[in-house]
């Protein structure tokens, strides 16, 4: 992860979004997901799409949807259901909306 105030463009920002992140690579398995903070000025909530973790481990569903749940609201509970051994929808502490399904069997 590497903040504004870590990059050449530091001097460019002002001192109040130095903290923000200019690069973050997130593992997850062997993929690799990539993001940054957004300028105030260009912020939109996020709507009309969910991030969708599918996962092949229920104690790893169940350790990941806790995780992200922490500080934001459970839209359906992480439960079993007719075609998945783990499945839950979230919104994070900062807007994210998450789908989280581990694969029956």
């Amino acid at each position: 992860m590497i903040p504004i105030a870590d990059s050449p463009l530091a001097k460019e920002v002002p001192p109040d979004q130095r903290n923000k992140i200019l690069h973050a690579s997130i593992a997850i398995g062997s993929a690799h997901v990539l993001a940054s903070d957004g300028q105030p000025c260009q912020f939109e909530k996020p709507q009309g799409f969910h991030v969708c973790l599918n996962l092949a481990d229920s104690a790893e569903a169940e350790r990941i949807f806790s995780t992200l749940a922490d500080g934001g609201v459970v839209r359906f509970p992480i439960q079993q259901t007719f075609w998945a051994a783990r499945f839950g929808m979230l919104v994070d502490q900062f807007g994210i909306p998450w789908m989280i399904n581990c694969e029956k069997g």
